[in-house]
């Protein structure tokens, strides 16, 4: 089996709820109404049906949900955005052996609550995170309760990227130009996101934490010697502020913990990329991903190009079994199939 753990898609009920709220993270809506298979469940399934023994954990797409509403409105998006996930797994468990449940991050204490919800009376593998909640950090201390609770389910995160052309590439400019903010904006936005994380001490104090990091980790495993000797010398930059306490406070090198995310297998296709993510976060954290269906051919090249990159890794066939299907079992705790 291949168990596809970051992949999107829109129940109807929400996909029309949100395409309604004009005006609300437009930035990606033009791009998933051009995308049928995002709710089509019928060509989802064809698609499927062209890689025997392929399921799907899937997630709701951008744009986050904190973005589409108030933090009084975003709490029932995120129930009805859940509650027809849940729906889907339950009439199709053959196809979908879980769902990622989605959250109102701009109320934090609703989050933990919908959280709750959706892990214990919807049957949710784990939720999902973007990078940002309206430019405001994860390690903020308002969602210290939401990783608490999380680490106490012994579900995974998904840290999903979240940037908009607002993010301009220069100081002098207003806008990113070229959808580079989406190109290298995206892995950066990952990639900081998991520092704070490191840097927040959460793997300290919560030592269940799982986080599966989308596209590989973003910038990290290309990175690691900035990360490793870089960041063991945190501090020799920086003349205003002693940055060392932050090593001091920390039970292990820097560079240990950002070894401890898992990172998943959606590169669209640059398999020396996922050769250099697995030398990096190891065979055990690796999960098969494909990020379907956002692709130039609207949901078929991402899997099938996918699968092609992880059957050509030169690694044994055990490692393999992890990366498609061993690791999803044992971190959204799904049985031995």
């Amino acid at each position: 089996m291949k168990i596809d753990i970051f992949c999107h898609i829109l129940p109807r009920p929400y996909f029309e709820r949100m395409t309604s709220m004009a005006g609300r993270g437009a930035y990606m809506q033009k791009r998933i109404r051009e995308i049928p298979v995002m709710v089509d469940l019928e060509m989802r399934f064809r698609i499927m049906d062209q890689h025997p023994g392929y399921v799907q954990i899937f997630s709701l797409a951008a744009p986050p949900i904190e973005v589409l509403g108030d933090p009084d409105a975003t709490p029932d998006l995120a129930r009805l955005a859940n509650d027809g996930m849940a729906e889907i797994v339950a009439k199709h468990p053959d196809r979908f052996p879980g769902f990622i449940a989605s959250l109102p991050l701009n109320n934090p204490e609703a989050s933990v609550r919908e959280a709750d919800r959706a892990l214990t009376e919807l049957g949710a593998r784990g939720v999902q995170l973007f990078s940002n909640i309206n430019g405001r950090p994860l390690d903020d201390p308002a969602y210290l309760p939401l990783f608490e609770r999380l680490a106490q389910a012994d579900l995974p995160i998904w840290i999903h990227p979240s940037r908009t052309a607002k993010f301009a590439d220069y100081a002098t400019e207003d806008r990113s130009k070229y959808e580079l903010w989406w190109v290298f904006g995206w892995p950066y936005e990952t990639s900081i996101a998991m520092a704070r994380i490191v840097f927040a001490g959460y793997f300290d104090r919560f030592p269940q934490l799982k986080i599966i990091s989308h596209h590989m980790g973003g910038m990290i495993p290309y990175f690691a010697g900035r990360i490793g000797p870089g960041l063991d010398q945190l501090g020799s930059r920086t003349e205003d502020e002693d940055l060392t306490i932050h090593l001091k406070r920390l039970k292990k090198r820097p560079f240990d913990y950002f070894k401890m995310f898992y990172a998943d297998t959606a590169l669209f296709g640059a398999r020396d990329a996922i050769e250099c993510g697995l030398a990096f976060f190891g065979a055990d954290h690796v999960l098969f991903a494909s990020d379907m269906p956002f692709d130039p051919e609207k949901g078929t090249r991402n899997i099938r190009e996918t699968i092609k990159d992880v059957d050509a890794l030169e690694i044994p066939e055990s490692d393999r079994r992890k990366i498609y299907e061993g690791n999803a079992r044992r971190l959204l705790r799904l049985g031995t199939g």
